[in-house]
């Protein structure tokens, strides 16, 4: 399984950002797709995340309203749509998927359910 994120970089506090994570399998193959981010100094946090079954979106409190997750499964990829960026929204980025050996029990949103991950992509948000 090979996935890989894009579409990080520099924007000023109120833009937006648009990321990608291509993966190499149809997107049916996962149980969930799910989008993290780590800050300087701090653990990796789950920001949204996608259930493939019925394409329902799930977001951290921190970022509702303002990130929509989607996909297009004619190009296996999910997206992650960024407005209205804080200084706060500074992290690496990183795309995950789930294939479904961990419990349903786990959140979908916690990076302990998730079992391939992909490098990065740096989102700095700064004036």
């Amino acid at each position: 399984v090979q996935l890989q994120a894009s579409g990080g970089g520099l924007v000023q506090p109120g833009g937006s950002l648009r990321l990608s994570c291509a993966t190499t399998r149809d997107l049916s193959h996962y149980r969930s797709i799910g989008w993290f981010r780590r800050a300087p100094g701090k653990e990796r946090e789950g920001v949204a995340a996608i259930r493939t079954s019925d394409g329902a979106p799930f977001y951290a409190d921190s970022v509702k309203g303002r990130f929509t997750i989607s996909r297009d499964d004619a190009k296996n990829t999910v997206s992650l749509g960024m407005k209205n960026l804080k200084p706060e929204d500074t992290a690496v980025y990183y795309c995950a998927l789930d294939v479904a050996t961990r419990s349903p029990r786990v959140p979908i949103l916690s990076e302990l359910r998730y079992d391939y991950w992909g490098s990065g992509t740096q989102v700095t948000v700064s004036s």
